[in-house]
């Protein structure tokens, strides 16, 4: 268990080269530029968010490509890496004789259970392996049941797709392997697999959070069509990260809630992180040291933030490298999209393009007998009378739709005051000019606005932050914490 502290500041030069790129984009010039330009220039400014979050992160969690492994083999093992480099161990059966069975990915490392007797429960056989591990290579060891299973049939069946989903988070401003991986985690890219939590598809949505974006869309959405919710995906994570102005800590209030992620970041800054990628990862590293010491009385101070929780953000940037890999690896289909303006029964999609039905309900899961009235079908091919083109991806962008979305990502206001009432008129104003530009990637942003605007002010949110930040029963509480990890980990260095 370590000390969180702070490690040493990233290089200013690159700090400032990164700083200064984001404000030259700016300078550029938005009248007579081509749609091209203007695209690229918000590209570029998700780039520098998405290259410094990749400094930060390699800074704080340099073994976060060790994820890569756990979602590459076939469930059934548990995967141990170094959690200093994120290379792969050793693999060991869930059921089986690890003394015999293990598979060793560094010949140096296979006698290392030799004459051990190992613990029969798996749960402290992992930890006690682990241990072993890190007294033979001299560093951290991290481990994981693998979950290859969970993705591999999925990427056989729809990675050819890949492609096009990544031009579509593109479009909003999303790099588009953090969006792909991001999707590759939650759901395998199952399209209508359902977590215990009734969370849904692509990016799992709960249930009851998509359809309150179905009644704030102006059209029909469906969220067992992974191209329909790649869009609303990538447009709520855009503007996650304009909140945070990183995808770090957008990734992980996707995953565990606007209240931990702000609670983590009040505690990063106490423990002095000097901007919000710090902050974040300060305050993740805390709450997950508290969790570990055996008094319960620290449970204010992380509430609800938990290990997945921890691991999110780092799972999503260790399986870049997987995205890329399964895309390239394979041919990839063209998407084309239709908006109907009547029921189209899946015989007449059939005939008309010449699919079979399990090739149509490839591109479109979610049609079981028609698409329904004013919703989106899927093919390789355009079919003018089946419904107007809606594939924006597939053309330029609409110019004044890239300039307010430069203009949006841009947007410098601490995650505080995206709380306050007063901000709800800056976040409404952008909405409007999405919606001004009549485009389909514009009407999606502003649907996610509203849907965004929602959960910034109903509820107590800004009230519970507020307190949290001001109270300083939990600021003693933190100080405690610090002396009981700082004494936890001299006893377990003595004990060594």
């Amino acid at each position: 268990m370590r000390t969180p502290s702070t490690p040493p500041t990233r290089a200013a030069t690159r700090a400032a080269g990164l700083a200064a790129a984001a404000a030259a984009i700016l300078l550029l010039p938005a009248l007579g530029a081509s749609p091209a330009s203007l695209e690229a220039q918000a590209i570029d400014v998700a780039r520098v968010q998405y290259e410094e979050d990749r400094a930060v992160m390699a800074r704080f969690r340099p073994g976060h490509t060790f994820w890569e492994h756990v979602f590459a083999v076939p469930d059934g093992w548990v995967a141990f890496g170094s959690a200093s480099d994120g290379r792969l161990l050793a693999a060991f059966p869930t059921r089986g004789d690890w003394g015999r069975e293990a598979r060793w990915e560094e010949p140096a490392l296979r006698t290392s259970l030799a004459g051990r007797p190992l613990e029969s429960a798996i749960s402290p056989r992992r930890d006690q392996v682990a241990g072993i591990l890190e007294q033979a290579t001299g560093g951290p060891v991290v481990h994981n049941a693998t979950r290859g299973t969970f993705v591999q049939p999925n990427a056989r069946r729809y990675g050819s797709f890949l492609a096009e989903w990544g031009l579509i988070y593109e479009r909003f401003g999303v790099p588009a392997e953090i969006g792909l991986a991001q999707a590759m985690i939650e759901s395998g890219w199952n399209p209508t697999v359902r977590s215990e939590a009734r969370a849904m598809g692509f990016c799992q949505w709960l249930e009851s959070n998509w359809n309150y974006m179905k009644r704030l869309a102006p059209h029909e959405i469906e969220g067992h069509n992974q191209t329909t919710q790649a869009a609303y995906c990538a447009a709520y994570l855009r503007i996650l990260a304009t909140k945070y102005g990183s995808y770090i800590p957008a990734l992980s209030e996707h995953h565990a809630g606007g209240t931990n992620v702000g609670r983590t970041v009040i505690n990063g800054a106490r423990l002095g992180g000097e901007n919000i990628r710090e902050q974040y990862f300060l305050g993740a590293q805390l709450a997950v040291d508290l969790r570990g010491l055996p008094s319960p009385r620290f449970r204010d101070v992380y509430l609800s933030y938990g290990p997945r929780s921890f691991l999110y953000a780092e799972m999503v940037f260790g399986n870049e490298a997987q995205v890329a890999r399964i895309r390239d690896g394979m041919r990839q289909d063209r998407i084309h999209a239709m908006r109907t303006t009547r029921s189209v029964p899946i015989e007449e999609v059939m005939r008309r393009s010449g699919l079979s039905r399990d090739e149509v309900q490839r591109y479109n899961p979610a049609l079981v007998r028609q698409v329904p009235p004013g919703a989106t079908l899927y093919l390789p091919m355009h079919i003018d009378d089946l419904g107007r083109d809606v594939a924006f991806w597939r053309r330029a962008p609409n110019p004044d739709y890239s300039i307010v979305l430069r203009d949006f990502m841009l947007l410098d206001a601490p995650p505080e005051n995206w709380h306050q009432p007063a901000f709800r008129q800056i976040l409404e104003g952008y909405r409007q000019r999405f919606l001004a530009t009549r485009s389909e990637e514009g009407a999606v942003m502003a649907t996610v606005l509203s849907y965004t605007m929602g959960e910034l002010f109903t509820g107590r949110r800004a009230e519970i932050l507020a307190e949290y930040r001001a109270d300083p029963r939990v600021q003693a509480l933190v100080n405690e914490g610090l002396r009981e990890i700082m004494l936890q980990n001299i006893q377990s260095t003595s004990v060594r």
